[in-house]
Protein backbone atom coordinates (compact mmCIF):
# COMPACT_ATOMS: atom_id res chain seq x y z
CA UNK A 1 0.00 0.00 0.00
CA UNK A 2 2.94 2.37 0.09
CA UNK A 3 2.87 2.73 -3.74
CA UNK A 4 0.04 4.36 -5.93
CA UNK A 5 -0.43 1.28 -7.97
CA UNK A 6 -4.03 -0.48 -9.38
CA UNK A 7 -4.02 -3.87 -11.26
CA UNK A 8 -6.44 -4.50 -14.02
CA UNK A 9 -7.79 -7.45 -16.10
CA UNK A 10 -8.64 -7.59 -19.63
CA UNK A 11 -10.10 -10.04 -22.04
CA UNK A 12 -7.05 -9.08 -24.29
CA UNK A 13 -5.49 -12.24 -21.98
CA UNK A 14 -3.12 -10.00 -20.01
CA UNK A 15 -3.36 -8.00 -16.24
CA UNK A 16 -1.79 -4.85 -16.06
CA UNK A 17 -0.05 -2.65 -13.36
CA UNK A 18 -0.72 0.80 -13.26
CA UNK A 19 0.88 4.20 -11.61
CA UNK A 20 -2.27 6.31 -10.60
CA UNK A 21 -0.20 9.12 -10.12
CA UNK A 22 1.58 8.86 -13.42
CA UNK A 23 -0.67 7.72 -15.06
CA UNK A 24 1.13 5.02 -16.78
CA UNK A 25 1.56 1.65 -17.09
CA UNK A 26 4.17 -0.08 -15.16
CA UNK A 27 4.06 -3.94 -16.06
CA UNK A 28 2.06 -5.96 -17.88
CA UNK A 29 1.64 -9.88 -16.76
CA UNK A 30 1.66 -12.17 -19.71
CA UNK A 31 0.80 -15.90 -19.29
CA UNK A 32 -3.06 -16.83 -19.41
CA UNK A 33 -4.27 -17.84 -22.75
CA UNK A 34 -7.89 -16.86 -22.43
CA UNK A 35 -9.86 -13.67 -20.74
CA UNK A 36 -8.73 -12.85 -17.38
CA UNK A 37 -11.43 -12.52 -15.25
CA UNK A 38 -9.95 -10.40 -12.22
CA UNK A 39 -6.62 -9.31 -10.29
CA UNK A 40 -5.63 -8.35 -7.34
CA UNK A 41 -3.16 -7.62 -4.97
CA UNK A 42 -1.94 -9.06 -1.61
CA UNK A 43 -2.62 -7.25 1.19
CA UNK A 44 0.62 -7.31 2.94
CA UNK A 45 3.31 -9.46 0.17
CA UNK A 46 4.42 -8.87 -2.92
CA UNK A 47 1.95 -10.96 -4.78
CA UNK A 48 -0.78 -10.76 -7.36
CA UNK A 49 -3.37 -13.29 -7.87
CA UNK A 50 -5.72 -13.61 -11.34
CA UNK A 51 -8.40 -15.91 -12.48
CA UNK A 52 -8.73 -16.70 -15.90
CA UNK A 53 -11.07 -18.64 -18.29
CA UNK A 54 -8.55 -20.83 -19.25
CA UNK A 55 -9.39 -22.56 -16.07
CA UNK A 56 -6.32 -21.94 -13.83
CA UNK A 57 -5.51 -19.76 -10.93
CA UNK A 58 -2.02 -17.62 -11.00
CA UNK A 59 -0.05 -16.05 -8.36
CA UNK A 60 2.36 -13.35 -9.52
CA UNK A 61 5.32 -12.42 -7.46
CA UNK A 62 5.92 -8.95 -8.27
CA UNK A 63 8.73 -8.13 -5.84
CA UNK A 64 10.72 -7.21 -8.46
CA UNK A 65 8.72 -4.49 -9.79
CA UNK A 66 8.57 -3.16 -6.44
CA UNK A 67 12.45 -2.76 -5.98
CA UNK A 68 12.76 -1.40 -9.45
CA UNK A 69 9.91 0.88 -8.92
CA UNK A 70 11.96 3.24 -5.85
CA UNK A 71 9.94 6.17 -5.63
CA UNK A 72 6.93 7.46 -7.44
CA UNK A 73 8.69 10.40 -8.77
CA UNK A 74 11.01 8.36 -10.48
CA UNK A 75 8.72 6.41 -12.53
CA UNK A 76 8.81 9.42 -15.54
CA UNK A 77 12.67 9.38 -15.47
CA UNK A 78 12.10 5.68 -15.67
CA UNK A 79 9.86 5.34 -18.69
CA UNK A 80 12.51 4.45 -21.53
CA UNK A 81 14.04 1.41 -19.63
CA UNK A 82 10.57 0.22 -18.41
CA UNK A 83 9.14 0.21 -22.17
CA UNK A 84 11.92 -2.39 -22.73
CA UNK A 85 10.89 -4.51 -19.68
CA UNK A 86 7.44 -4.58 -20.55
CA UNK A 87 7.40 -7.98 -22.20
CA UNK A 88 9.86 -10.09 -19.78
CA UNK A 89 11.76 -7.92 -17.95
CA UNK A 90 11.17 -9.79 -15.41
CA UNK A 91 9.90 -7.46 -12.78
CA UNK A 92 6.96 -9.97 -12.17
CA UNK A 93 6.50 -13.36 -12.54
CA UNK A 94 4.46 -16.19 -12.60
CA UNK A 95 4.65 -18.05 -8.92
CA UNK A 96 2.69 -20.41 -8.94
CA UNK A 97 -0.44 -22.27 -11.79
CA UNK A 98 -3.29 -23.49 -9.72
CA UNK A 99 -5.15 -26.24 -11.77
CA UNK A 100 -8.37 -27.63 -10.52
CA UNK A 101 -11.30 -26.42 -11.75
CA UNK A 102 -13.05 -27.78 -14.57
CA UNK A 103 -14.22 -24.70 -16.46
CA UNK A 104 -13.18 -20.82 -16.36
CA UNK A 105 -12.44 -18.99 -13.32
CA UNK A 106 -13.96 -16.12 -12.96
CA UNK A 107 -12.54 -15.01 -8.92
CA UNK A 108 -9.71 -15.40 -6.77
CA UNK A 109 -8.97 -13.81 -3.83
CA UNK A 110 -6.42 -13.59 -1.58
CA UNK A 111 -7.06 -14.28 2.88
CA UNK A 112 -6.14 -11.01 4.38
CA UNK A 113 -3.53 -12.99 6.65
CA UNK A 114 -3.70 -16.61 6.05
CA UNK A 115 -1.93 -17.64 3.53
CA UNK A 116 -4.68 -19.49 1.65
CA UNK A 117 -6.51 -18.48 -1.64
CA UNK A 118 -10.02 -19.06 -3.16
CA UNK A 119 -11.92 -18.97 -6.35
CA UNK A 120 -15.26 -19.56 -8.04
CA UNK A 121 -15.80 -20.64 -11.52
CA UNK A 122 -18.04 -21.92 -13.63
CA UNK A 123 -18.27 -25.57 -13.13
CA UNK A 124 -20.06 -24.33 -10.07
CA UNK A 125 -17.17 -24.92 -7.64
CA UNK A 126 -16.05 -22.67 -5.04
CA UNK A 127 -12.34 -23.63 -4.18
CA UNK A 128 -10.06 -23.31 -1.28
CA UNK A 129 -6.37 -22.76 -1.88
CA UNK A 130 -2.80 -22.83 0.30
CA UNK A 131 0.27 -21.75 -0.05
CA UNK A 132 3.80 -21.34 0.66
CA UNK A 133 7.05 -20.53 -0.22
CA UNK A 134 7.53 -23.04 -2.47
CA UNK A 135 4.11 -24.45 -4.08
CA UNK A 136 0.68 -23.87 -3.84
CA UNK A 137 -2.08 -26.74 -3.35
CA UNK A 138 -5.71 -27.17 -3.20
CA UNK A 139 -6.83 -27.74 0.15
CA UNK A 140 -10.81 -28.38 -0.56
CA UNK A 141 -13.84 -27.82 -2.73
CA UNK A 142 -17.25 -26.25 -1.59
CA UNK A 143 -20.08 -27.77 -3.58
CA UNK A 144 -23.83 -26.23 -3.93
CA UNK A 145 -23.78 -23.53 -6.33
CA UNK A 146 -26.14 -24.80 -9.07
CA UNK A 147 -24.56 -22.09 -11.73
CA UNK A 148 -21.67 -20.66 -12.24
CA UNK A 149 -20.01 -18.67 -9.57
CA UNK A 150 -19.71 -15.00 -10.29
CA UNK A 151 -17.45 -13.80 -7.24
CA UNK A 152 -15.74 -15.35 -3.84
CA UNK A 153 -14.09 -13.65 -0.71
CA UNK A 154 -12.71 -14.16 2.51
CA UNK A 155 -14.60 -12.41 5.45
CA UNK A 156 -11.88 -10.19 7.10
CA UNK A 157 -13.11 -10.46 10.48
CA UNK A 158 -15.04 -13.78 10.21
CA UNK A 159 -13.68 -17.61 9.10
CA UNK A 160 -16.16 -17.59 6.59
CA UNK A 161 -16.20 -17.89 2.77
CA UNK A 162 -18.74 -15.63 1.30
CA UNK A 163 -19.60 -16.04 -2.89
CA UNK A 164 -22.34 -15.57 -4.62
CA UNK A 165 -23.62 -17.16 -8.77
CA UNK A 166 -25.61 -16.38 -11.53
CA UNK A 167 -27.62 -19.04 -9.44
CA UNK A 168 -29.52 -16.33 -7.84
CA UNK A 169 -27.69 -16.60 -4.74
CA UNK A 170 -25.19 -15.58 -1.87
CA UNK A 171 -23.50 -18.41 0.10
CA UNK A 172 -21.82 -18.09 3.35
CA UNK A 173 -19.38 -21.40 3.89
CA UNK A 174 -17.79 -22.46 7.42
CA UNK A 175 -13.58 -22.27 6.75
CA UNK A 176 -13.10 -24.58 9.21
CA UNK A 177 -15.69 -27.11 8.32
CA UNK A 178 -15.68 -26.53 4.65
CA UNK A 179 -20.14 -26.19 4.91
CA UNK A 180 -22.14 -24.49 3.95
CA UNK A 181 -23.81 -22.10 6.66
CA UNK A 182 -26.39 -19.55 5.05
CA UNK A 183 -27.76 -18.90 1.67
CA UNK A 184 -29.45 -15.41 0.60
CA UNK A 185 -31.74 -16.11 -3.05
CA UNK A 186 -33.26 -13.33 -5.20
CA UNK A 187 -36.12 -13.96 -6.81
CA UNK A 188 -35.05 -13.11 -10.26
CA UNK A 189 -31.89 -11.68 -10.37
CA UNK A 190 -28.06 -13.27 -11.00
CA UNK A 191 -25.31 -12.47 -9.06
CA UNK A 192 -22.22 -10.71 -10.43
CA UNK A 193 -19.93 -9.08 -7.74
CA UNK A 194 -19.00 -9.25 -3.98
CA UNK A 195 -17.55 -5.81 -2.15
CA UNK A 196 -16.72 -5.68 1.65
CA UNK A 197 -16.27 -2.54 3.13
CA UNK A 198 -12.55 -2.10 5.32
CA UNK A 199 -13.59 -1.00 8.85
CA UNK A 200 -17.94 -1.37 9.02
CA UNK A 201 -19.53 -5.27 9.40
CA UNK A 202 -21.17 -4.58 5.86
CA UNK A 203 -20.94 -6.14 2.26
CA UNK A 204 -21.71 -5.63 -0.98
CA UNK A 205 -23.52 -7.30 -3.81
CA UNK A 206 -24.18 -6.63 -7.48
CA UNK A 207 -27.09 -8.35 -9.33
CA UNK A 208 -29.15 -8.10 -12.57
CA UNK A 209 -31.10 -5.23 -11.27
CA UNK A 210 -28.61 -3.30 -8.85
CA UNK A 211 -27.21 -4.01 -5.68
CA UNK A 212 -27.79 -4.67 -1.99
CA UNK A 213 -25.99 -3.99 1.28
CA UNK A 214 -25.97 -6.62 4.02
CA UNK A 215 -24.74 -8.00 7.23
CA UNK A 216 -23.65 -11.23 7.74
CA UNK A 217 -25.26 -11.34 11.41
CA UNK A 218 -26.71 -8.68 13.63
CA UNK A 219 -24.84 -6.13 16.22
CA UNK A 220 -27.33 -5.76 18.84
CA UNK A 221 -26.40 -7.57 21.75
CA UNK A 222 -29.22 -9.60 23.24
CA UNK A 223 -29.60 -7.99 26.57
CA UNK A 224 -31.69 -7.53 29.89
CA UNK A 225 -31.78 -5.16 32.42
CA UNK A 226 -32.98 -5.81 35.92
CA UNK A 227 -32.38 -2.78 38.78
CA UNK A 228 -28.96 -1.36 38.71
CA UNK A 229 -27.74 -4.66 36.14
CA UNK A 230 -27.50 -4.62 32.61
CA UNK A 231 -26.97 -8.30 31.40
CA UNK A 232 -25.99 -9.18 27.70
CA UNK A 233 -23.74 -11.17 25.38
CA UNK A 234 -20.59 -10.41 24.21
CA UNK A 235 -18.29 -12.32 21.92
CA UNK A 236 -18.98 -15.96 23.60
CA UNK A 237 -19.79 -14.55 27.64
CA UNK A 238 -22.50 -13.56 28.94
CA UNK A 239 -21.72 -10.67 31.03
CA UNK A 240 -22.70 -7.87 34.15
CA UNK A 241 -22.90 -4.54 33.90
CA UNK A 242 -23.43 -2.45 36.88
CA UNK A 243 -24.76 1.22 36.48
CA UNK A 244 -23.79 2.10 40.08
CA UNK A 245 -19.65 1.05 40.41
CA UNK A 246 -19.71 0.36 36.22
CA UNK A 247 -18.10 -2.83 36.81
CA UNK A 248 -18.30 -5.07 33.52
CA UNK A 249 -17.74 -9.14 34.12
CA UNK A 250 -18.09 -12.50 32.17
CA UNK A 251 -20.29 -14.15 34.43
CA UNK A 252 -20.97 -17.64 32.09
CA UNK A 253 -18.99 -19.02 28.68
CA UNK A 254 -21.95 -19.68 26.36
CA UNK A 255 -19.90 -21.03 23.94
CA UNK A 256 -22.21 -23.43 21.82
CA UNK A 257 -21.89 -26.98 20.19
CA UNK A 258 -24.33 -27.78 17.46
CA UNK A 259 -26.48 -30.35 17.69
CA UNK A 260 -30.13 -31.70 18.04
CA UNK A 261 -30.49 -30.50 21.36
CA UNK A 262 -30.89 -26.67 19.75
CA UNK A 263 -27.14 -25.52 20.65
CA UNK A 264 -25.73 -23.85 18.36
CA UNK A 265 -22.87 -21.30 17.16
CA UNK A 266 -25.04 -18.60 15.77
CA UNK A 267 -25.47 -15.74 18.62
CA UNK A 268 -28.48 -15.01 20.60
CA UNK A 269 -31.19 -12.95 19.34
CA UNK A 270 -33.37 -12.37 22.86
CA UNK A 271 -32.68 -12.50 26.45
CA UNK A 272 -34.91 -12.72 29.47
CA UNK A 273 -33.80 -12.32 33.23
CA UNK A 274 -35.56 -14.10 35.99
CA UNK A 275 -34.73 -12.12 39.14
CA UNK A 276 -36.37 -14.53 41.41
CA UNK A 277 -34.81 -17.73 40.07
CA UNK A 278 -31.71 -16.20 38.98
CA UNK A 279 -32.18 -17.28 35.42
CA UNK A 280 -31.29 -16.14 32.26
CA UNK A 281 -33.48 -17.61 29.14
CA UNK A 282 -31.91 -16.81 25.63
CA UNK A 283 -33.26 -17.18 22.35
CA UNK A 284 -31.38 -17.79 18.82
CA UNK A 285 -32.50 -18.31 15.22
CA UNK A 286 -29.97 -21.13 15.27
CA UNK A 287 -31.56 -24.33 13.73
CA UNK A 288 -35.15 -22.30 12.96
CA UNK A 289 -35.33 -21.20 16.32
CA UNK A 290 -33.65 -22.68 19.80
CA UNK A 291 -33.36 -21.50 23.60
CA UNK A 292 -30.61 -22.07 26.45
CA UNK A 293 -31.64 -21.94 30.10
CA UNK A 294 -28.89 -20.81 31.92
CA UNK A 295 -28.69 -20.49 35.81
CA UNK A 296 -26.49 -17.86 37.21
CA UNK A 297 -23.62 -18.52 39.55
CA UNK A 298 -24.56 -16.99 43.07
CA UNK A 299 -22.04 -14.57 43.63
CA UNK A 300 -22.43 -13.24 39.49
CA UNK A 301 -24.50 -10.06 40.83
CA UNK A 302 -22.33 -9.51 44.14
CA UNK A 303 -19.15 -9.54 41.85
CA UNK A 304 -20.00 -6.58 39.40
CA UNK A 305 -22.24 -4.35 42.90
CA UNK A 306 -18.94 -4.07 44.72
CA UNK A 307 -19.58 -7.21 47.27
CA UNK A 308 -17.98 -9.65 45.54
CA UNK A 309 -14.62 -10.63 43.67
CA UNK A 310 -14.20 -9.37 40.22
CA UNK A 311 -14.45 -12.64 37.76
CA UNK A 312 -12.06 -12.87 35.07
CA UNK A 313 -12.58 -14.83 31.60
CA UNK A 314 -10.69 -17.36 32.38
CA UNK A 315 -11.64 -18.47 35.72
CA UNK A 316 -15.68 -18.24 33.80
CA UNK A 317 -14.02 -20.51 31.20
CA UNK A 318 -12.97 -23.06 33.82
CA UNK A 319 -16.67 -22.99 35.50
CA UNK A 320 -19.14 -25.16 35.09
CA UNK A 321 -21.62 -23.93 31.87
CA UNK A 322 -24.16 -26.80 32.14
CA UNK A 323 -27.44 -25.21 30.52
CA UNK A 324 -30.98 -26.57 29.30
CA UNK A 325 -31.72 -26.66 25.67
CA UNK A 326 -34.97 -26.79 23.35
CA UNK A 327 -36.38 -26.01 20.05
CA UNK A 328 -38.67 -22.86 19.39
CA UNK A 329 -38.89 -19.69 17.66
CA UNK A 330 -38.78 -17.54 21.35
CA UNK A 331 -38.81 -18.58 24.85
CA UNK A 332 -39.37 -15.84 27.68
CA UNK A 333 -40.77 -16.27 31.43
CA UNK A 334 -43.85 -15.98 32.34
CA UNK A 335 -43.71 -17.01 35.82
CA UNK A 336 -41.38 -17.62 38.85
CA UNK A 337 -40.94 -21.10 37.97
CA UNK A 338 -42.45 -21.48 34.37
CA UNK A 339 -41.45 -20.28 31.21
CA UNK A 340 -43.26 -20.28 27.50
CA UNK A 341 -42.10 -21.03 24.07
CA UNK A 342 -43.38 -20.82 20.96
CA UNK A 343 -43.01 -23.82 18.98
CA UNK A 344 -43.43 -23.20 15.39
CA UNK A 345 -44.22 -26.75 14.04
CA UNK A 346 -47.04 -27.48 16.06
CA UNK A 347 -48.14 -24.16 16.13
CA UNK A 348 -48.62 -23.96 20.40
CA UNK A 349 -47.32 -22.45 23.13
CA UNK A 350 -45.27 -24.47 25.44
CA UNK A 351 -45.47 -23.98 28.97
CA UNK A 352 -42.06 -25.59 30.77
CA UNK A 353 -40.64 -25.62 34.03
CA UNK A 354 -36.82 -25.00 35.08
CA UNK A 355 -36.07 -28.72 34.75
CA UNK A 356 -36.95 -27.67 30.54
CA UNK A 357 -40.25 -30.17 31.38
CA UNK A 358 -43.22 -29.52 29.32
CA UNK A 359 -46.23 -29.04 32.05
CA UNK A 360 -48.85 -27.41 29.62
CA UNK A 361 -49.82 -26.99 26.44
CA UNK A 362 -51.77 -23.84 25.08
CA UNK A 363 -53.27 -22.31 21.34
CA UNK A 364 -52.00 -19.05 20.84
CA UNK A 365 -54.61 -16.80 20.27
CA UNK A 366 -54.15 -16.23 16.31
CA UNK A 367 -53.31 -19.03 13.80
CA UNK A 368 -50.73 -16.88 12.38
CA UNK A 369 -49.18 -16.27 15.26
CA UNK A 370 -45.00 -16.59 14.82
CA UNK A 371 -43.75 -15.04 18.19
CA UNK A 372 -44.08 -14.78 21.79
CA UNK A 373 -42.85 -11.54 23.91
CA UNK A 374 -42.57 -11.24 27.41
CA UNK A 375 -45.97 -9.24 28.71
CA UNK A 376 -45.90 -9.44 32.74
CA UNK A 377 -46.46 -12.53 35.02
CA UNK A 378 -48.94 -15.13 33.30
CA UNK A 379 -49.31 -12.92 30.20
CA UNK A 380 -47.70 -13.19 26.68
CA UNK A 381 -47.88 -10.50 23.94
CA UNK A 382 -48.50 -12.56 20.50
CA UNK A 383 -47.49 -11.55 17.38
CA UNK A 384 -49.54 -12.02 14.41
CA UNK A 385 -49.21 -10.63 10.81
CA UNK A 386 -49.98 -6.76 11.65
CA UNK A 387 -50.56 -6.83 14.96
CA UNK A 388 -50.17 -8.22 18.53
CA UNK A 389 -51.97 -9.44 21.06
CA UNK A 390 -52.25 -9.51 24.83
CA UNK A 391 -52.84 -12.64 25.74
CA UNK A 392 -53.69 -14.84 29.41
CA UNK A 393 -51.77 -17.62 29.28
CA UNK A 394 -53.73 -19.05 32.50
CA UNK A 395 -57.00 -18.56 31.49
CA UNK A 396 -56.05 -18.95 27.62
CA UNK A 397 -58.09 -16.23 26.49
CA UNK A 398 -57.53 -12.48 24.70
CA UNK A 399 -56.89 -9.20 26.83
CA UNK A 400 -56.07 -6.72 24.61
CA UNK A 401 -54.36 -6.31 20.46
CA UNK A 402 -52.76 -3.53 18.89
CA UNK A 403 -52.65 -2.99 15.26
CA UNK A 404 -48.69 -2.56 14.14
CA UNK A 405 -46.72 -3.54 11.38
CA UNK A 406 -44.35 -6.84 12.21
CA UNK A 407 -42.98 -6.35 15.90
CA UNK A 408 -39.25 -6.69 16.36
CA UNK A 409 -38.44 -5.72 20.13
CA UNK A 410 -40.84 -4.94 23.22
CA UNK A 411 -40.04 -2.58 25.87
CA UNK A 412 -41.85 -2.22 28.80
CA UNK A 413 -41.66 0.69 31.31
CA UNK A 414 -40.45 -0.53 35.21
CA UNK A 415 -43.82 -0.58 36.42
CA UNK A 416 -45.25 -2.67 33.56
CA UNK A 417 -47.66 0.73 32.83
CA UNK A 418 -46.65 1.17 29.55
CA UNK A 419 -44.83 -0.91 26.30
CA UNK A 420 -43.35 0.44 23.59
CA UNK A 421 -43.26 -1.66 20.31
CA UNK A 422 -40.31 -1.55 17.93
CA UNK A 423 -40.15 -2.44 14.29
CA UNK A 424 -38.45 -1.87 11.47
CA UNK A 425 -39.37 1.40 11.00
CA UNK A 426 -42.11 2.75 13.73
CA UNK A 427 -42.17 2.17 17.74
CA UNK A 428 -45.51 2.32 18.54
CA UNK A 429 -46.43 3.26 22.45
CA UNK A 430 -49.40 1.79 24.14
CA UNK A 431 -50.47 1.85 27.68
CA UNK A 432 -50.66 -1.99 29.71
CA UNK A 433 -54.09 -2.77 28.03
CA UNK A 434 -52.38 -2.07 24.75
CA UNK A 435 -54.33 1.27 24.04
CA UNK A 436 -52.70 3.35 21.56
CA UNK A 437 -50.97 6.60 23.09
CA UNK A 438 -48.34 7.56 20.28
Amino acid sequence: QEYPWVVSASDDQTIRVWNWQSRTCISVLTGHNHYVMCAAFHAKEDLVVSASLDQTVRVWDIAGLRKKTVAPAEDVLRIPQMNTDLFGGGDAVVKYVLEGHDRGVNWAAFHPSLPLIVSGADDRQVKLWRMNDTKAWEVDTLRGHVNNVSCVMFHARQDVIVSNSEDRSIRVWDMSKRTGVQTFRREHDRFWILAAHPEVNLLAAGHDSGMIVFKLERERPAFATHGNQLYYVRDRYLRIYDFETKRDNPILSIRRSGGSGGGSSAPPRGMTYNPAENAILLSSDAEGGSYELFQLPRDAVASVSGKGTVTSAATVDAMSTDSRRGLGASAVFVARNRFAVFDRSSGQIFIKNLRNEVTKKVAPPCPSTDAIFYAGTGNLLCRAEDKVVLFDVQQRKTLAEMSTSNVKYVVWSTDMNYVALLSKHAIHVGDKRLRHLC
